[in-house]
């Protein structure tokens, strides 16, 4: 082994002890910008946001039982009876998640604009649209 490393000093022997070159027509490289030459890349561009998406937590919807439905439709009944007086809610409501399944559940406290029994929507003051199929909870703070 020992003999090895002699043989590969003894090749390379002439040119071992010469000056480091500097050229005198390029200006040298900051010491910055020869770290970046090593940084680490992305191989495959997008898998760091492909990976946070993924780690991403959602939650499913839960299926109210019809006890549950039945409250909720008496509470929109009672808004609806109240108009046009200003109703002011605390609405907890399912919003599903556009690029993957589930979704999140959001708590708004807000003022009634308007039912819109149609579209099945319940426009707040904000111009906020809520669907009443997504209805979690609904309650009057009278």
């Amino acid at each position: 082994m020992k003999n090895k490393v002699h043989k590969e000093l003894k090749d390379y022997e002439d040119i071992l002890h010469l000056p480091h070159y500097v050229s005198s027509h390029r200006a040298q490289m900051p010491i910055t910008d020869r770290a970046a030459q090593f940084a680490p890349f992305a191989a495959v561009v997008g898998h760091n946001i492909a990976v946070k998406e993924a780690a991403r937590y959602t939650n499913q919807k839960k299926e109210l039982d019809e006890m549950e439905k039945v409250v909720i439709d008496d509470k929109l009944r009672e808004i609806d009876a109240q108009f046009p007086n200003l109703i002011q809610i605390e609405i907890v409501y399912f919003e599903p998640d556009v690029l993957k399944t589930g979704g999140q559940y959001i708590t708004k406290v807000g003022n009634v604009k308007k039912l819109d029994c149609y579209n099945r929507e319940i426009l707040m003051e904000d111009g906020m649209r809520i669907a009443v199929d997504e209805i979690y909870t609904l309650l009057l703070l009278i």
